[in-house]
């Protein structure tokens, strides 16, 4: 008995989770998973820290992506409303350089990319923030500027 059940341990316990995981456990990890969800969407929308500038900044920075995608479907809402027009302004379209098409295109690139690398490296700062608060031990670092700004936008 003392080899199963010896220094506080359950050898059956430990062997089943191999092959099943344990289902308390999976439980706290979903709440907290759902949990620091719905912190981080709620942070989205808090503004209290932020001004005016601030706030008109990030209106502009989620601009882009509607107007592109309601500028495609508005494109064939024209050719099927003015045919000629949209015809003409394609045919414009088809004068204008390659290269500018290039410059174009490495525009938008560079605009969506660099605002997905900002979002990745947000999430990754809250993420690695959020594992170094959870690891036991001594306190944590306060010179730490990424669990700083965690701890700051979670109210601890």
């Amino acid at each position: 008995m003392g080899l199963l059940f010896g220094n506080s341990r359950n050898v059956l316990v430990d062997t089943a989770q191999v092959f099943r995981p344990n289902a308390e456990r999976s439980a706290i990890r979903d709440a907290d998973a759902k949990s620091e969800s719905l912190q981080q969407f709620a942070a989205e929308f808090v503004h209290a820290r932020q001004g005016l500038f601030d706030r008109a900044v990030d209106a502009l920075n989620r601009l882009p992506r509607p107007m592109l995608a309601l500028g495609t479907i508005w494109l064939f809402v024209m050719a099927m409303l003015d045919p000629d027009g949209f015809a003409a302004g394609m045919a414009g379209l088809a004068l204008v350089p390659e290269p500018l098409w290039w410059l174009m295109g490495a525009i938008v690139s560079f605009y969506f990319g660099a605002r997905h690398q900002a979002k990745e490296q947000d999430f990754q700062r809250v993420l690695a923030a959020a594992v170094v608060a959870r690891q036991p031990g001594p306190a944590p670092d306060d010179t730490n500027p990424a669990l700083r700004d965690w701890q700051a936008s979670h109210g601890n």
